[in-house]
């Protein structure tokens, strides 16, 4: 074979060589193309255009393949090795976030897939009526499951939790503002109670430190007063009476007498105890119960709110009305009659409460 013939072999071998690269470079591309819009395709194709929502959970140490499982088996995505394919694409496989999910059919898998990872859980809401205590809001977040009764009640009777929050109180009663919040399943207990109270701080902080100096009382206590104004009346209306009855009682020195003190006496008896006492009745019996919470027993207020007082409330016990009275007593339509004497005040007793033995006197 002489130099010609070498040459041109050797260029002939070239140029295959380089029509192989060229090929497998065109068919690399086409690969690639083809896979950007498969990609693109089933990221952002919804499985159903039709927006029926499910709330879906994800339980805690669930892998990709699991969680692929469990949105195919409750109709979210179509295909679970699409899905896969996108979370590996994404580097995402030991980022998906366990919790409850509102996912719908007209979710495309990114969008999913996108929630997950940011660990966007499905938030319940629930609202605390003004009124409530602790021991009822731990019930209610019980029942909807959102918290555990027990491990609520014992966060929120917790000194050092308390002050740690910034509260100076013994604990959390009073500090947890009635409002609608927005809880996740398997939120902390320590964690609702930290939203409560910001939200407390935020809605009548500022309005208690510039106005409760003039009423003689420490800011812990215009809480209490508040408290027990809330559970005596729902009525807008009186509400700086009834502050005003309290005001009047407590610089005479006489004891408030407020019956729901006395119920929240044997709520915290049942606490202490593990059981429930209070049945839901408020027997004679009762109001000689040794707590100091109890006002037919001790003079002045108690050591803290016995309710979580709304904002209303708050207000009246910073502005009792300018009245005399000293007595009231429920005319059993959602109304009260107001008295500054024993002997009027027993004559509206007579007439709007004829069975009741004990009166506030």
């Amino acid at each position: 074979m002489n130099n010609d013939e070498v040459k041109y072999d050797t260029g002939l071998k070239s140029s295959v060589v380089l029509l192989w690269i060229l090929a497998l470079c065109i068919l690399f591309l086409i690969i690639t193309i083809i896979s950007i819009v498969y990609i693109k395709n089933i990221t952002n194709t919804p499985l159903s255009h039709v927006a029926n929502q499910k709330i879906i959970n994800i339980p805690k140490g669930s892998d990709l393949k699991t969680v692929s499982s469990i949105l195919k088996k409750e109709g979210i995505i179509k295909n679970t090795f699409a899905f896969n394919l996108l979370a590996k694409y994404k580097s995402a496989e030991r980022d998906l976030k366990a919790g409850e999910y509102q996912l719908s059919l007209d979710m495309p898998p990114l969008q999913i897939l996108n929630l997950i990872l940011e660990g966007k859980v499905y938030q319940y809401p629930v609202t605390i009526p003004e009124g409530y205590n602790i021991f009822e809001i731990a019930s209610l977040l019980n029942k909807k499951e959102l918290a555990d009764r027990k491990k609520f009640l014992l966060s929120a009777f917790n000194s050092n939790f308390t002050k740690s929050l910034g509260i100076d109180a013994n604990n959390l009663e009073g500090y947890i503002f009635p409002d609608t919040y927005y809880l996740s399943k398997g939120m902390d207990e320590k964690v609702i109670l930290k939203k409560m109270v910001d939200t407390f701080k935020k809605a009548v902080s500022e309005e208690i430190s510039n106005n409760y100096q003039k009423t003689g009382l420490i800011q812990h206590q215009i809480i209490t007063l508040a408290s027990l104004i809330e559970k005596e009346t729902s009525n807008e209306k009186e509400k700086s009476i009834i502050s005003a009855v309290f005001h009047n009682r407590l610089k005479k020195k006489i004891r408030l007498q407020c019956d729901p003190t006395v119920i929240y006496s044997l709520l915290l008896e049942g606490l202490k105890k593990n059981e429930i006492i209070y049945d839901g009745n408020i027997r004679k019996e009762d109001l000689s119960i040794d707590s100091p919470y109890n006002t037919y027993r001790y003079g002045g207020l108690p050591p803290g709110p016995i309710a979580n007082p709304g904002k209303s409330s708050i207000h009246a016990a910073m502005h009792p009305s300018a009245s005399k009275y000293i007595y009231f007593v429920s005319k059993n339509d959602g109304n009260h009659h107001f008295s500054a004497t024993i002997e009027e005040h027993s004559r509206a007793v007579r007439i709007y409460q004829p069975k009741k033995n004990n009166t506030k006197n």
